[in-house]
């Protein structure tokens, strides 16, 4: 067996780096859980980290990685015992604590889901966190009120793993799927998880009104700024919007006359901090009803610890699709 080996970033007086290390194998304290890794995925929080294009790590030196899912090998926390399968995301791994990129991962069991029934350490990986925060989207969205009825729904950045989760799943539930990606390259691709449209970038209707022709029943948005707030424009009454991403900005410029004079509802959706009560839930729609009927077709890369580091800069780049799984002690 080789030697346990970890990603991890350093920011010092040599600069910031992501090193491939060896890892000693960590001792658990109170209420902590040893895992042995089985995969982990690559999300864009990581590829951020990894490359210090913005300052997301707070503590250093770190192992990146934001998602495992693995083995339990020895636990201190009651809920847990060896040879279970757990899945960890979000809380602070691979931003303030230790996280997936490692052949160990050491956490509190708080911080812990147990694999659901019907469900593998891989296939968890194929959704990791990309996946649970589609997930929750559709959940805010449903509890809204969200019905096909109100006509489709429109997934911003559908390219990517958030985007691309949240079409399946949709078009999975019965929602007609309209997808916008600035890759012509994923066209196709997305018509095969089930998106009924495609839209460029640029090809989003509306204009610069306060209120704008009513098209959509809701949307995904993945990209935040003038499209979110375009978006806000043009969705129906009573729909809603679920805002996950800001990759075209962080700002918002739009009125009051969506939420007051159709009842358009933002929804935030935050996938670090979910109670546990709902992530269990959420895991559980994973497994099942939720499930896209080809997984595998979201899965664009699988590489190993030694090729991670390759994966980072074109993800950044925009030249990456779907998911990115990441085999630490399983095969590929």
């Amino acid at each position: 067996m080789t030697e346990p080996r970890a990603l991890r970033l350093y920011s010092d007086q040599a600069g910031y780096r992501a090193c491939l290390e060896p890892q000693p194998r960590p001792t658990p304290q109170p209420n902590e859980v040893l895992i042995e890794v089985d995969y982990s995925s690559v999300n864009y929080k990581d590829a951020l980290a990894a490359t210090g294009q913005a300052p997301v790590v707070k503590t250093f030196p770190l192992i990146g990685g934001i998602d495992a899912a693995g083995t339990v090998i020895e636990s201190r926390h009651p809920d847990f015992q060896p040879g279970m399968a757990v899945i960890a995301t979000g809380w602070g791994l691979g931003f303030d604590h230790d996280g997936g990129y490692a052949q160990w991962l050491c956490v509190p069991g708080e911080w812990l889901q147990p694999v659901p029934a019907g469900m593998e350490t891989r296939t968890a990986m194929i959704y990791g966190t990309a996946g649970l925060t589609a997930a929750l989207a559709l959940e805010r969205m449903f509890d809204n009120g969200q019905t096909p009825d109100l006509g489709p729904i429109v997934v911003t950045g559908a390219s990517g793993g958030v985007g691309s989760l949240a079409v399946a799943m949709l078009s999975r539930l019965g929602f007609e799927v309209a997808a916008v990606s600035g890759k012509p390259a994923c066209h196709d691709w997305l018509k095969t998880l089930g998106a009924t449209q495609i839209l460029g970038r640029d090809a989003l209707p509306g204009g610069e009104r306060p209120l704008e022709r009513a098209v959509w029943g809701g949307a995904v948005d993945t990209v935040g700024g003038a499209v979110l707030a375009r978006l806000t424009r043009t969705v129906v009454p009573n729909g809603n919007i679920a805002a996950i991403g800001l990759a075209g900005g962080a700002e918002l410029n739009t009125t009051v006359m969506p939420f007051i004079l159709r009842g358009v509802s933002l929804l935030g959706c935050d996938s670090v901090m979910i109670p546990n009560a709902r992530r269990a839930r959420l895991w559980q729609h994973l497994a099942a009803d939720w499930r896209p009927e080809n997984l595998d077709q979201l899965l664009s890369t699988t590489v190993t610890l030694d090729g991670l580091l390759e994966v980072f800069a074109p993800m950044l780049a925009g030249q990456q699709h779907g998911r990115i799984l990441v085999a630490i002690n399983q095969p590929m």
